[in-house]
């Protein structure tokens, strides 16, 4: 009788066995971008609030490439049981799905979408010794090149797409020039091997206060909380208004139990003053979502994004 109860717990679909106490291991949250870039900035930020109130840590694993499909599709791929994560993005739910012809994950179907962490705009960055200074000069040395150089932290990221969609704004061409990461195209734009970018304020917000970096304007729809001081791309005459959103998503099928917990613990996070703060200091004011909302959200951007990936003739590389 004993073996054939074990056997029987063994043999119970995850859908039952989430019913027992959830979590009783550590967590992994999957960032699938380099350690440094907003995805990983962000994911860092949750995860230790997550991980005290769920009372297991929450790992963050960087799993960078390929546009962030590399780490979705792991997360694709993982089991079912709430113990697998990922920072699901404007790039691998938004961009990618358009970008690579044989994406290995379908954004909908192969997930389970928790809840949005945070909606950032991009910022228009130069090395703070450029002769560049505001907004008017870099359209005018734009203009007069004839195409914009930017680091981008991988092609087809939502800051590389508003870059091109900035060049487009101008009149020029655009040189992208790709890292595996926010990070790494950071450290360059610091030590002058390019000449501008365009990033998430998350990532770069913190080299921008030290200056370290000179940002020129946001690409929001109004100026950022936190940089009062920086006006829009629309306030420069340029009519481009762009974001990068981040949430938390699984595996498809994860009982509703999980996820149930998982939005109420995340919701409390962010609605905590001290982690709402730091994330609207960096310029990604949290929303409050649902599973739902979630899911319809990324829904529509994944038919908003794909005419713009064509529009721009981007490639994969």
């Amino acid at each position: 009788m004993k073996r054939r109860t074990a056997l029987s717990l063994v043999l119970l679909p995850v859908a039952a066995r989430a019913q027992a106490p959830w979590p009783t291991r550590p967590i992994r949250l999957i960032v699938p971008f380099a350690p440094g870039g907003t995805t990983d900035v962000v994911g860092r930020i949750v995860a230790e609030k997550l991980g005290a109130r769920l009372g297991q840590p929450v790992i963050v694993e960087n799993r960078a490439g390929a546009g962030a499909t590399i780490g979705a599709q792991a997360v694709a791929r993982a089991e079912p049981d709430g113990l697998t994560l990922l920072v699901s993005s404007s790039t691998s739910h938004g961009v990618s799905p358009a970008l690579y012809p044989n994406i290995p994950y379908d954004a909908l179907r192969d997930f389970t979408h928790v809840g949005m962490i945070a909606r950032s705009p991009s910022v228009l960055l130069v090395n703070p010794n450029s002769p560049v200074r505001t907004l008017a000069d870099f359209a005018a040395a734009a203009r007069a090149a004839g195409e914009v150089r930017f680091a981008v932290a991988g092609i087809g990221t939502s800051s590389h797409l508003a870059g091109v969609r900035l060049a487009m704004a101008l009149g020029v061409r655009t040189e992208s020039i790709p890292y595996r990461g926010a990070g790494p195209a950071l450290t360059d734009l610091i030590g002058g091997v390019v000449p501008a970018m365009m990033d998430s304020l998350p990532s770069s917000g913190p080299q921008v206060r030290a200056g370290a970096l000179r940002a020129l304007a946001v690409s929001g729809a109004e100026r950022a909380d936190g940089f009062a001081d920086l006006p829009t791309l629309r306030e420069g005459g340029l009519d481009v208004v762009s974001y990068a959103w981040f949430g938390i998503s699984g595996p498809a099928n994860l009982p509703r139990p999980i996820v149930d917990r998982l939005s109420t613990e995340l919701r409390a996070v962010l609605t905590d003053p001290p982690t709402r703060a730091r994330l609207e200091e960096l310029g990604g004011a949290p929303p409050d979502t649902t599973p739902e909302s979630y899911t319809a959200f990324i829904r529509d951007e994944l038919a908003a994004f794909a005419p713009l990936v064509r529009a721009a003739g981007l490639q994969p590389q």
